[in-house]
């Protein structure tokens, strides 16, 4: 007879641990431990320097591992503890469970199930229900917040990405964090999404109890906190990891492959590959140097363009044809200054030359990148207009 496996065995096998991370938590930590240990005892419970009676709740506890913070370091910090320790014991992933009593152990299954169908390294996120009775209001509008600049970050679409009840790949997760309050979370999440490793969102079931529920979130200064982080990793998304990824993604294809699958076969309208080509045109030409492959990219997607499209003539300024902006840029410029010089340089005085004579190819390359990304613009609609209507 073969028996069952039970969810013990199921956790021992997958190697998961669950990390509790808990601060003034007493009226509620005891039941949750309680649910964790009735299906493992994989317990780390961090305790971020509590003063109510956190530490004798914990006294009773020998069958788990209790790492005590002397002082309140934040949850973040608390985190990155269990991390650590878990790292060191040969964990390969961790659960974390909030010690609020909003989470239900009894969910955890549910973690070991999602995980069970992944061939590879993944992050899941309990997804609450933030529209049942008892969810503050703030607590909903910040998981939107949340979830918006998440997608922006990464990508990637989620209902929840506050929910502290998480299953994380310990060996897939950044070894140095930055943060270490309540903004680790959404560090952790991104940064691991970074590193193209997937992460979703798993149903779960959700308490807010207002007799017992002790929340440390601090409104004004969590949120400022978050913000800030939002605001590094938005700019760090913009010019590093959208670019990076678009030309990890961009595949060698033939003039010929490239027309057909990403310009005739494109879903996009004329008008919008034609703007798309013209936005190439113009950041390829204008005095952005080091910038431009972000900066189109930013755009594109700002403005809801043909990101390829706009990338590859954005590269109109490759090397063969830098000299050619240089001189007409410069040509332009002198319409447009009283103290223009003859254009006179070498190859290896060129860079000196434009220092000197900067105004001028200032004023020129804008109105170069202008006239013609124009041009482009008009011209490759026309053409799209008549290739992909003989092409039906």
């Amino acid at each position: 007879m073969i028996l069952e496996e039970t969810i013990s065995d199921r956790i021992s096998r997958l190697n998961v641990c669950v990390i509790i991370p808990t601060y003034n938590n007493s009226k509620t930590l005891e039941r949750v431990i309680n649910g964790v240990l009735e299906l493992t005892s994989n317990v780390l419970v961090i305790n971020d320097g509590s003063t109510d009676a956190t530490f004798e709740i914990l006294k009773k506890y020998s069958q788990i591992s209790v790492i005590n913070v002397s002082k309140n370091q934040g949850k973040g910090n608390a985190l990155r503890i269990g991390f650590k320790k878990t790292k060191e014991l040969k964990f390969d992933h961790a659960i974390t469970i909030d010690s609020d009593g909003q989470h239900f152990p009894d969910d955890i299954p549910v973690f070991l199930d999602a995980l069970e169908q992944e061939t590879k390294d993944i992050i899941l996120i309990g997804s609450r229900n933030m529209n049942q009775d008892n969810v503050p209001k703030k607590s909903s509008f910040g998981n939107k917040f949340s979830n918006f600049w998440f997608w922006f970050e990464t990508g990637i679409q989620l209902e929840d990405t506050q929910s502290g009840f998480r299953l994380y790949p310990l060996n897939s997760i950044p070894n140095k964090f930055f943060t270490n309050k309540f903004e680790f979370e959404i560090e952790v999440i991104v940064r691991t999404a970074w590193k193209r490793i997937p992460v979703k969102n798993i149903p779960i079931k959700i308490l807010y109890d207002p007799n017992e529920r002790v929340t440390h979130f601090r409104p004004f200064q969590d949120f400022t906190r978050i913000s800030i982080l939002n605001t590094i990793l938005v700019i760090i998304t913009l010019f590093y990891i959208k670019p990076r990824n678009f030309i990890m993604s961009f595949k060698k294809k033939s003039f010929k492959e490239f027309v057909k699958q990403d310009v005739l076969a494109s879903a996009d309208s004329n008008s919008k590959m034609a703007l798309s080509i013209a936005l190439g045109v113009f950041i390829g030409i204008a005095p952005l140097w080091g910038f431009q492959t972000g900066l189109v990219l930013f755009l594109a997607v700002f403005l809801n363009l043909n990101k390829v499209l706009a990338f590859t003539f954005s590269n109109i300024s490759f090397p063969p044809f830098i000299p050619f902006i240089i001189y007409g840029s410069l040509k332009i410029g002198a319409f447009f200054i009283s103290n223009k010089q003859d254009i006179v340089f070498q190859k290896e005085n060129v860079f000196e030359y434009i220092k000197i004579n900067f105004t001028q190819y200032l004023i020129g390359s804008v109105v170069l990148a202008t006239v013609t990304s124009i041009v482009f613009g008009f011209a490759s609609y026309l053409l799209l207009s008549l290739f992909r209507k003989s092409s039906k």
